[in-house]
């Protein structure tokens, strides 16, 4: 397993969700992306997109005004 970090903060939705999907096409099944988004738009799109796409959100942090998200590429 290997951890990735992406800094989507200052930018809206739906972008930080397109940006982890590019991203995560990317990496190996069972990697982890570390993504870090701003906007309060991601606290719906970013678990829905996870759900749709069979990747899991692993953990989601509060860091001051941005929220850290945990994936894990699914297979």
């Amino acid at each position: 397993m290997t951890l990735h970090d992406l800094d989507a903060t200052g930018l809206l939705c739906p972008l930080p969700v397109l940006k982890a999907r590019k991203r995560l096409t990317t990496l190996a099944p069972g990697d982890v992306l570390r993504l870090r988004t701003d906007d309060p738009a991601a606290v719906v799109d970013v678990p829905h997109f996870c759900n749709e796409a069979g990747h899991r959100v692993e953990k989601t942090v509060a860091d001051g005004t941005a929220t850290v998200w945990d994936i894990r590429k699914g297979g």
